[in-house]
C-alpha cells in the first residue's frame, strides 16, 4: 500500500465514492494517534455538487480555472480536516496531566495540527486500500475566512488542508515536482549523531 500511495490530481466525475467507502475513510481517520488522546480534530465532508462548488468558490479567486484546478474539481468527495487547539489546551489542564493552566507556550510544536495531519494521512492510505485516488492540498490562508463563512465553521477550528478523493481520471499526471526524485535513506537518516548518516 505505501509504495502505491501518491497524490492523484484528476478524477472520474461519473464515479462517486460509495457511502460505505466514505465511512471507512472517516472511521480510519479517527484511529490516528493524538497527544493525551485529545482527538482535537473535525472533518467537513462535501459530496454534493453544490457543496463542492461552494468549497471551490470560497477557496479560489474565481478566475478561469487552470488545468490543475479543472482536474481537481472533478473529485466527487472532499474532506476538509480541521484542528481544534482548545481541545489540547483543555485536555492538558486536566488533573491527570499535571498542568494547571492552558498556556500554549508549553507546547514545543502545535500537536493539534500534527495529529490532524496524521488523521489526514490515514484517509490517504485508506483511499489506496479502497482502489481510490486522493490528494492532500492546502487552503490559502487568505481564503480561510471565506471557507468559514461558506460552511459555518465555528471559531477555534483551523483547516490544515483538504483531501480530494475519487476514482482516478484519464488525465491524471505525475507532478513535475517528482522529477526531483525521492531522497534516499542515506540523506535523511542520522544514526546516533547528526553527522552520522546512512543505514550502515
Amino acid at each position: 500500500m505505501l509504495r502505491r500511495r501518491r497524490m492523484v490530481r484528476d478524477y472520474d466525475p461519473d464515479r462517486p465514492v460509495p457511502p460505505e467507502v466514505r465511512e471507512r475513510l472517516l472511521a480510519h481517520a479517527l484511529r490516528a494517534p493524538s497527544a493525551g488522546f485529545s482527538q482535537g480534530w473535525a472533518f467537513l465532508v462535501l459530496e454534493t455538487a453544490e457543496e463542492r462548488d461552494r468549497f471551490w468558490a470560497a477557496t479560489t479567486d474565481g478566475g478561469a480555472p487552470d488545468g490543475w484546478l479543472t482536474r481537481m474539481r472533478r473529485a466527487p468527495l472532499l474532506v476538509v480536516p480541521f484542528s481544534h487547539k482548545a481541545a489540547y489546551l483543555d485536555r492538558y489542564a486536566e488533573p491527570d496531566k499535571g498542568w494547571t493552566d492552558r498556556d500554549e507556550a508549553r507546547w514545543p510544536v502545535p500537536y493539534w495540527d500534527v495529529d490532524t495531519g496524521m488523521a489526514s494521512l490515514l484517509v490517504l492510505l485508506t483511499a489506496v486500500d479502497e482502489g481510490l485516488g486522493a490528494c492532500f492540498f492546502g487552503v490559502p490562508p487568505e481564503r480561510v475566512p471565506a471557507l468559514r463563512q461558506a460552511f459555518g465553521v465555528p471559531d477555534g477550528y483551523r483547516p490544515v488542508g483538504c483531501v480530494s478523493v475519487g476514482y482516478p481520471g484519464t488525465e491524471d499526471r505525475r507532478s513535475p515536482s517528482l522529477r526531483r526524485g525521492r531522497r534516499g535513506v542515506d540523506e535523511v537518516v542520522h544514526r546516533g549523531h547528526w553527522g552520522a548518516t546512512g543505514a550502515h
